[in-house]
């Protein structure tokens, strides 16, 4: 049946983010979205106005797929110690975040944390707190680099098949 549990990862453009992990084993569906920001509902016009932040909606079957592993994906795919920036994407909408529904999974998350914090000189910016609330983001924003095989995205997706393994096809996800 599955042991299904939910996270909320915001790297920059959620574009690329989205794609990424639609492609790793065990996950089950994704969303992008708008997070934690000031305001119950927002837009992508307005988001430096509301202080939400660009994330996806991740579920996932822990039978397949660990949240530790689901980090371990999250941080070959960010810079942690980047401050609301990622690729060419500047803006508060941009910075980095673990959202969590669950208040068990915060110690997961932030040993992981501790644990890359020995990799950098410089000091983790990854954002880390419960899910206050998620507004889906526009329709045209899902899946959209399924829909828009040549848009932009901060991440090298073509390393994915090289994480996943040879049996994902990028542009099939």
């Amino acid at each position: 049946m599955g042991n299904f549990k939910e996270i909320y990862l915001a790297g920059g453009c959620f574009w690329g983010v989205e794609k990424f992990f639609k492609m790793a084993p065990g996950v089950i569906e994704t969303s992008v979205g708008y997070a934690n920001g000031q305001t119950l509902d927002t837009n992508y016009d307005i988001l430096k106005m509301t202080d939400h932040v660009e994330a996806v909606y991740i579920k996932y079957d822990e039978d397949i797929i660990s949240l530790n592993q689901l980090l371990d994906y999250y941080f070959s795919i960010i810079d942690p110690t980047s401050i609301n920036r990622q690729g060419l994407d500047e803006g508060r909408q941009y910075r980095t975040g673990i959202y969590y529904v669950d208040k068990e999974e915060s110690h997961t998350i932030k040993e992981k944390i501790e644990n890359e914090q020995n990799k950098y000189s410089r000091e983790i910016q990854v954002e880390v707190r419960p899910l206050k609330h998620y507004i889906l983001a526009e329709e045209y924003h899902q899946n959209y680099l399924d829909k828009n095989p040549n848009g932009y995205c901060h991440i090298d997706l073509e390393s994915a098949v090289k994480i996943f393994g040879k049996n994902k096809d990028i542009r099939q996800s």
